[in-house]
């Protein structure tokens, strides 16, 4: 599978129509909202059109933030929330293909939220004003690429050394020691009833979480290249992590599980989302040479199994089930039973991020 690109990128464009025909841009869920679900969609189906150079793609993607941003550059975002930043983010390849100057005084706006946001005692950014004292593994995925863009955009150097130091955070107060996994959120305050009275971390290893923190690093040092930082640990941060995540992949199916480390309970459940999280990191990392080609074996392997127990395919379409939806952190019963969707966006969006990251792999080789 993994060596046919044309299948590959079929599948994707399968994906990005289904979405397309059901939702109109103005409509895309949660619509009228300026919201990380249909921004992940949105990033991958740019992703194709850089590929396939199809217009309808394009302009599909624009037609959603023109309908969101006012002809004066103003739109209605929520400002305590981490997962506000990821939208900005196509708001710069955008600008540059458009040169719309809404964008940038959007873009402004967003980056302005950066000084603004509520930290931990030690500088840590609260994943949202609701969750306080609280981060998210989710959070180094919506905020650091953003922060990282603005960075060069703005001409705000200090931003860069800001994404690094939450992921050290993060590493040092999130992380298992047995399984190299990082747990869904830590609150400095113990004050959760979800929290470790010794670690405050939340009990469960929750996949899209995992897989957000993956993502991330892959993304982080993509926007570092070329310069030095002190990003380079996190080149064997993604070795580790890679190995860690391996550990946990179902052997019959090839596929990862809600709990990722659970899968032999009769109630969890596989995911397709954190699947595809896993996949495209480990795709990007055999692309970038932080591991070794030997991997492909294993990455072919999920890329199969994630098409086989995921996707139902028709003509024109393709729909993506096993999708969790969106999710706070919690205990494990209360992962279990959250409820599965098809096509949900983050779903497909991350879908799209795996074809995609898998599609390029072949090309660079």
């Amino acid at each position: 599978m993994l060596k046919d690109k044309e299948r590959i990128l079929s599948l994707a464009e399968k994906s990005v129509r289904a979405i397309m025909q059901k939702f109109t841009p103005q409509e895309l869920p949660p619509a009228g909202r300026f919201h990380y679900h249909q921004s992940v969609f949105l990033m991958g189906a740019y992703d194709v059109y850089k590929i396939t150079k199809k217009q309808e793609y394009l302009e599909y993607i624009i037609a959603y933030f023109n309908n969101i941003i006012d002809e004066n550059g103003n739109f209605e975002y929520r400002r305590e929330e981490l997962d506000t930043l990821q939208v900005g983010f196509l708001l710069f390849d955008l600008f540059e293909i458009t040169q719309d100057q809404r964008y940038v005084i959007a873009l402004k706006k967003l980056a302005a939220m950066i000084d603004t946001l509520n930290m931990t005692t030690e500088y840590g950014f609260w994943h949202k004003d609701k969750y306080p004292y609280q981060m998210w593994l989710d959070g180094l995925f919506m905020a650091g690429p953003f922060m990282l863009r603005a960075a060069k955009f703005f001409h705000r150097p200090e931003l860069i050394q800001q994404v690094l130091y939450q992921e050290r955070l993060m590493r040092k107060h999130m992380f298992d020691s047995t399984t190299g996994l990082p747990y869904h959120a830590w609150d400095e305050k113990r004050q959760q009833p979800w929290a470790n009275e010794e670690t405050g971390c939340s009990p469960e290893f929750w996949g899209r979480s995992v897989g957000w923190y993956g993502a991330a690093l892959h993304d982080i040092l993509t926007e570092l290249e070329g310069g030095e930082y002190g990003q380079h640990h996190l080149e064997q941060s993604i070795r580790e992590y890679v190995e860690s995540i391996l550990a946990f992949k179902d052997s019959q199916k090839h596929v990862w599980y809600q709990i990722v480390d659970k899968g032999e309970r009769e109630d969890n459940w596989i995911e397709s989302s954190s699947t595809a999280l896993y996949i495209y990191t480990i795709a990007k990392a055999i692309s970038k040479g932080y591991i070794s080609t030997e991997f492909e074996s294993v990455l072919d392997d999920a890329l199969t199994g994630m098409i086989k127990e995921f996707i139902v395919e028709e003509e024109v379409i393709a729909h993506l089930n096993g999708i969790c939806i969106g999710t706070s952190a919690g205990v494990y019963d209360y992962y279990v039973n959250r409820p599965q969707s098809e096509d949900d966006l983050h779903g497909v969006g991350t879908y799209l991020f795996a074809l995609m990251a898998c599609y390029h792999l072949q090309i660079e080789e």
